[in-house]
């Protein structure tokens, strides 16, 4: 069966753009947020990107405003009763993930329903199990922005089915029209096990002295050919975001090289966070 009503948990960032792309596919999309301030901050969001979209060329209005009226911006939970896939794009927080999987868990109906969760680092067996239908639970981890990168994670847990998986990742490839790997479940997956490491110690690098951002930021953009520096792409992520990252890799694995940098702790503490704060490694206030 096709997926045609889809839901999203969490409005911010991540789970705006992941709606939008749902949405945009011709999918019925309703998104979740904790009160009904934060649902109308999510539709905005999602309306500005449209609208740069329409701006830039790549959308047309009658484009934009189909993919608006595919949208719906809710506070309650209980309207994701009928979706076939709902994906939780929340705080990469695993108490208040696991609390979420199982509400939903009590509220999606339809036994053939897919709990995904866009989760960055923790495992889906914990997620999972959080709930009576641990076979139907998967990651499907988009990335950001994820209207423009391609890519989607379907990461198996050890209970997962490979009906569930297989669904997952039909819909992801061949509905929204992403590049799909599949891994397995452990911290990190494919993308941020290689990923993360080499962010850490860039703001070690920095954190030393050993070179200014700027010098560390050009030397892999113009001598490793990757689109952005380290240093850059931590605040485009969230520096929270890699933070609780680094807390999972390091309980799941105990090496030295997936240990948060003491700078990375401090920028948090201190609300640096990156682009979404307007402050990180850089100064995003203009």
């Amino acid at each position: 069966m096709s997926i045609e009503r889809v839901g999203v948990v969490g409005g911010g960032q991540m789970g705006a753009g992941i709606a939008e792309v749902c949405a945009k596919a011709g999918v019925d999309v309703i998104v979740h947020e904790i009160n009904d301030e934060l649902a109308s901050a999510a539709e905005t969001r999602v309306t500005k990107s449209l609208e740069r979209a329409v701006e830039k060329g790549k959308l047309d209005g009658t484009a934009r405003d189909a993919t608006l009226s595919r949208m719906r911006f809710e506070s309650d939970l209980f309207l994701m009763e009928d979706r076939q896939l709902v994906v939780e794009a929340i705080v990469e927080d695993e108490r208040i993930k696991t609390e979420l999987f199982d509400r939903l868990d009590r509220i999606v109906a339809a036994d053939d329903a897919i709990l995904a969760s866009n989760t960055s680092s923790i495992p889906l067996t914990r997620i999972g199990r959080a709930t009576q239908r641990p076979e139907s639970v998967v990651g499907m981890h988009f990335f950001n922005p994820a209207t423009v990168m391609p890519l989607v994670e379907i990461v198996h847990s050890v209970a997962t089915s490979a009906a569930t998986a297989d669904r997952t990742a039909e819909f992801a490839a061949e509905t929204l029209g992403k590049v799909v790997v599949h891994t397995k479940d452990r911290a990190g997956f494919i993308v941020n096990m290689l990923l993360c490491p080499y962010i850490f110690e860039a703001i070690r690098m920095y954190e030393s002295g050993f070179a200014t951002r700027e010098d560390i930021d050009a030397a892999m953009v113009n001598g490793a050919g990757y689109p952005m520096g380290p240093l850059t792409l931590a605040d485009l992520i969230g520096n929270d975001v890699m933070l609780a990252v680094a807390a999972s890799l390091y309980e799941e694995y105990g090496e030295p090289r997936f240990a948060a940098p003491p700078l990375l702790k401090r920028m948090v503490e201190a609300g640096m966070l990156g682009r979404k704060t307007g402050k990180g490694f850089y100064d995003y206030a203009d």
